[in-house]
């Protein structure tokens, strides 16, 4: 089996102004022009360069699809790495973008920006998981705007939600629905 591609993604978080959610982080939806995933539901993110660490792709993918500049004082940390069907090794990278950061979506890479409030993704049915017959492997998807968003970025949105909580959960063993395995 040939070895995984790194990537890596950005966990951007974002204040709202909002009493109720302080805090949320940033779902792109891909644009349609794009040659892999497109129409998809993402975190920021793409394959690391040679040279590159996870951290510096994932800065520089938030550069290029949200206009985000951030640096390496801004990471809070990484969770666990994600293996996909389609061949990468996916790190996520958590970010804080700091009051008043400025969001210019490049219309090439994104279709739409959305904040996504923190208490939307701990209630308990943000999430559910389903089985597949391709996969003994549980299959996980986020409930969004009456859409599911499907791993590897429901994955990784869940594992943020379990830290958050402080809830040591893993999930690399989380299948991703048979389109994305492509």
């Amino acid at each position: 089996m040939p070895a995984l591609k790194r990537a890596a993604v950005a966990i951007a978080l974002v204040e709202t102004g909002d009493a109720h959610d302080s805090t949320a982080l940033l779902l792109t939806l891909r644009a349609a022009g794009l040659r892999a995933h497109r129409g998809q539901w993402a975190l920021p993110g793409g394959r690391c360069d040679e040279g590159d660490t996870p951290v510096m792709a994932a800065l520089r993918e938030l550069h290029e699809e949200l206009g985000l500049e951030l640096g390496t004082g801004d990471v809070l940390g990484l969770l666990d790495d994600y293996p996909t069907r389609s061949g990468y090794l996916i790190t996520p990278v958590v970010v804080w973008a700091a009051k008043g950061a400025v969001i210019s979506p490049n219309p090439e890479e994104v279709a739409s920006v959305h904040r996504i409030g923190l208490h939307d993704i701990e209630h308990t049915e943000a999430f559910d998981f389903t089985a597949i017959p391709e996969s003994t492997r549980r299959v996980i998807r986020f409930r969004h705007a009456g859409q599911f968003i499907h791993a590897p970025t429901a994955a990784l949105i869940y594992q943020f939600r379990e830290v958050l909580a402080g809830r040591h959960t893993r999930v690399a063993e989380l299948e991703q629905p048979v389109f994305a395995w492509k």
